[in-house]
């Protein structure tokens, strides 16, 4: 194995390699998840007009009063009517406030009968909503960059956006190396175990906004292993390989992958878990080689292959960076900084972890209830409780 590096040199390699993919318009109604590639202005004023916050009757600000009914506005449909003093107009919340009205009072405050209302003192500006009051015309709403969830699709349908430029899905090829591997479903052979790091790492890829085009298991023989390659490099912009990175006699992925072509950029980090994990391109193809161990690969992705995946959608790709106090120690290893799962909560004094339980990366149950990774630096002896430590949230 070459020289081990860093975390984040093993990461700002990856982010180097990186080529941002091109847009596409997309419907709104399929937008939740996608990144934007354009800023979205608003060229309307939100709300488009002055508008009654409660139902009520709009009127001239006064004092107590009794009033004639001369109409009425509801959404969808202003007063013609026009507000004069001893007058006043029935509002439905979000209505045009009719012309001449300078504050709503709210139902509960009047009392009417037979065309005529009374109504308690008010202010002007009472329970008015003005026009641009949320959004002015001509404001960025949205900046490029920003992933869509739904107060992002409900801003944009707000001022009138029915489709939106989105950077394309990278498109992602998961292959699992092992002859050991059954898919969930299936029966056991002896000595076999059911595959999980294929629908883990698939899950992952969606979380992360790509699209997975092939998902598949792969033999452990050097055939096999080119002929999934070769097809994965053709598929997709991404390939994640799980499993078969070392240097044993069944490990053939390395080999596989210089023959077509793909350079390597980094193998070996500094990482427990995860140690093995390699990376290399082939033009703006990015291959990563991520361990079989089920959490060396959830983490490998995590720390790797999501920031890539961010920026090749024009996203923010930086970590999610926060520092929490360790609540019960944690043993350092002696030459690799660990990536160890924890359970945020918060409290008076921010942040606190604790371990999601055994550590070792054969355990899977130890990403369930993970709500962050926990760097903790290589040295002697361990970190107490009470420390603060960085914290990269999932």
């Amino acid at each position: 194995m070459s020289k081990l590096i860093s975390i984040d040199e093993a990461r700002r390699r990856v982010l180097e390699a990186v080529r941002a993919l091109p847009a596409e318009d997309v419907p709104l109604a399929e937008a939740l998840g996608r990144v934007l590639a354009e800023d979205v202005e608003s060229p309307i004023d939100v709300p488009p007009f002055d508008s009654s916050a409660m139902d009520g009757y709009a009127v001239v600000a006064g004092p107590d009063a009794d009033l004639e009914i001369v109409g009425e506005s509801r959404a969808g449909r202003p007063a013609a009517e026009r507000v004069m003093p001893g007058t006043a107009i029935r509002i439905s919340t979000g209505a045009v406030l009719p012309a001449g009205a300078t504050a709503v009072v709210p139902a509960e405050a009047t009392s009417a009968d037979d065309g005529r209302v009374r109504v308690r003192a008010s202010e002007e500006g009472d329970n008015v909503r003005r026009a641009g009051e949320d959004v002015r015309a001509g404001r960025v709403v949205l900046p490029a960059g920003t992933p869509l969830g739904p107060a992002e699709i409900g801003v944009a349908a707000s001022v009138g956006r029915g489709s939106l430029s989105c950077s394309h899905r990278p498109r992602a090829a998961i292959l699992v190396t092992g002859d050991e591997l059954t898919e969930p479903g299936r029966a056991l052979r002896p000595g076999g175990i059911y595959s999980s790091n294929g629908w883990a790492l698939a899950a992952q890829v969606e979380r992360a906004g790509g699209l997975v085009v092939r998902r598949e298991t792969v033999p452990d023989e050097a055939a096999g292993t080119r002929e999934a390659l070769a097809a994965g490099l053709d598929s997709a912009g991404v390939v994640i390989v799980s499993g078969g990175v070392s240097v044993g006699p069944h490990d053939h992925v390395k080999p596989a992958l210089a023959e077509l072509g793909v350079e390597e950029r980094f193998w070996g980090v500094r990482l427990r878990p995860g140690k093995p994990t390699w990376f290399g391109t082939r033009g703006d193809t990015l291959v990563f080689g991520l361990p079989g161990n089920p959490v060396s690969a959830m983490v490998g992705f995590q720390l790797f292959a999501r920031p890539a995946l961010a920026a090749m959608q024009g996203a923010d790709a930086s970590a999610r960076r926060s520092r929490a106090t360790l609540d019960e120690p944690i043993p350092r290893h002696g030459t690799r900084e660990q990536a160890v799962r924890v359970h945020l909560e918060v409290s008076d004094d921010g942040w606190h972890a604790r371990t999601t339980g055994p550590q070792g990366s054969h355990m899977l149950t130890s990403m369930l209830g993970a709500t962050a990774l926990a760097r903790i630096a290589p040295g002697e002896g361990e970190v107490p409780a009470g420390e603060r430590v960085e914290v990269e949230l999932l």
